[in-house]
């Protein structure tokens, strides 16, 4: 994002008129020009003044086809004097998850992004990043450094590693090398530690998988206009976000029905037989606030789910569109509808809108909870906390058993007897259990708390 002067009004008029119908392309990526709020630009005395005549020289560079930095020796061309190609990046004031999906698609538009490895040390998110030249690392350092992904939070920190090049043994939400397609996941691995503020075992661990790029910039509606300059999330790069987000295939295109930035899920391939709004509730809960649940009077296969804010919806969408459900595979996307309209009085309804505005089983009510820091993709193997002393092994095995789940395997957490993994038999049967058993009263005032895990047994 940036702000750009022109020599009169009429220049700025002339400039986006020309580029609004025919969108302008710089290294494959659209650019989105639109007025600012700032009638001139101050540059005295900015602490970002260094960085951004920095990035004036290095387009001038691009522009006249030489690539050297200033002060580099002519001869070394492209390469910097002993730079690596490595990032180190430290995510600070961590308010929403960061994905390495979001770190990618961040750090791509400075160039060829090779392999990425996220992990926590000292209960901060960090990751390393290696580009294809450490000319990329360079500009990408210089133009990220300081900046916030999201409105007021998640702050990069970046700095350029010592190591040279970095090895990626497995492919998912945790490390990728995009020069390896060939390599493994590595699932079942066991968890070298028990979970910490992201479950994180040493040097692979991630916050969560599989949140789109930069969805959740869009999703804060007090963010308008230009008024996080300094960013790169809400404000002039949402319609950048919302372009580089829709190619990727993760959101919504525009004008295919959907509204991007939307709180609102449109929820198809139900089970009519099965569904109900409390079930929606509380599978979709698992990714947010769900505030009401609409399913469809004429079309019972269909559903609108109103999350608390885009953020959550994509959330929403990313882990559950493709999961089964069921027997049916459901499938989720924004929808138009910006809200759920709740029936008017007298009208017939069957009890297939419900309000949870003000439900007590919200998870994410308070801001900054460690929920946030949990949240993993539907799996076999489920999370189970707030069990009582009195309640065994065998109550709990039972009790799934009798949902209709076959249990794999079980084990008490070793430090906390409250906690319990259980595996079943399949992603789609604890997706079932999930719904039916989250909140399930065991008695002495203990509800049971469910949840997807990372680990396996």
């Amino acid at each position: 994002m940036a702000f750009l002067e022109m020599a009169s009004e009429e220049a700025a008029v002339t400039m986006v008129n020309y580029y609004t119908p025919v969108t302008p392309h710089l290294r494959s990526q659209p650019v989105f020009i639109q007025y600012s709020n700032h009638r001139e630009l101050k540059t005295d005395n900015l602490p970002n003044q260094a960085r951004a005549q920095a990035a004036l020289q290095a387009v001038s560079a691009v522009q006249s086809g030489s690539l050297a930095l200033p002060g580099a020796p002519a001869n070394e061309g492209t390469v910097l004097p002993g730079q690596s190609p490595v990032l180190r990046i430290i995510i600070e004031n961590l308010f929403y998850p960061v994905t390495l999906e979001v770190l990618h698609q961040i750090f791509s538009k400075f160039g060829t992004v090779l392999k990425i490895i996220t992990f926590t040390k000292n209960n901060q998110f960090q990751a390393l990043l290696q580009y294809a030249d450490p000319l990329n690392a360079h500009y990408a350092k210089m133009a990220l450094d300081g900046q916030n992904i999201y409105n007021a939070c998640c702050t990069l920190r970046i700095d350029v590693s010592k190591l040279t090049s970095l090895n990626v043994k497995y492919n998912n939400d945790k490390s990728r090398d995009f020069t390896r397609l060939d390599l493994p996941t590595g699932d079942g691995q066991p968890s070298l530690e028990p979970p910490m503020a992201f479950g994180a075992p040493g040097i692979i661990s991630s916050p969560y998988a599989g949140a789109a790029g930069f969805a959740p910039a869009i999703g804060f509606p007090q963010a308008t206009g230009l008024s996080v300059p300094a960013g790169l999330g809400p404000g002039a790069l949402g319609p950048l976000a919302l372009t580089s987000s829709a190619v990727t295939g993760r959101m919504a295109i525009p004008g295919a029905g959907g509204v991007p930035g939307n709180s609102v899920l449109l929820v198809t391939n139900l089970n009519p037989d099965l569904i109900t709004p409390h079930g929606l509730f509380i599978l979709f809960g698992v990714y947010g606030d769900v505030h009401r649940v609409k399913i469809m009077f004429n079309k019972k296969e269909n559903a609108l789910v109103q999350m608390a804010d885009a953020n959550q919806a994509q959330l929403a969408m990313n882990h559950l569109s493709g999961q089964r459900l069921y027997g049916k595979v459901l499938r989720a996307t924004l929808s138009k509808h910006q809200a759920v309209q709740l029936p008017r009085e007298g009208q017939e309804d069957q009890g297939l809108t419900k309000d949870f505005s003000n439900s007590p089983l919200h998870r994410f009510k308070k801001p900054g909870s460690k929920n946030f820091q949990n949240i993993f993709p539907p799996s076999a193997t489920l999370h189970l906390s707030n069990i009582p002393p009195s309640v065994t092994v065998d109550d709990l095995k039972n009790l799934f058993t009798e949902a209709g789940c076959s249990v794999k395997a079980f084990k008490f957490f070793q430090k906390d007897r409250k906690m319990a993994l259980i595996q079943l038999g399949s992603v789609e049967e604890a997706i079932q259990a999930l719904i039916e058993l989250h909140n399930h009263d065991l008695g002495e005032n203990h509800h049971l708390r469910v949840s997807f895990s990372k680990s396996t047994i």
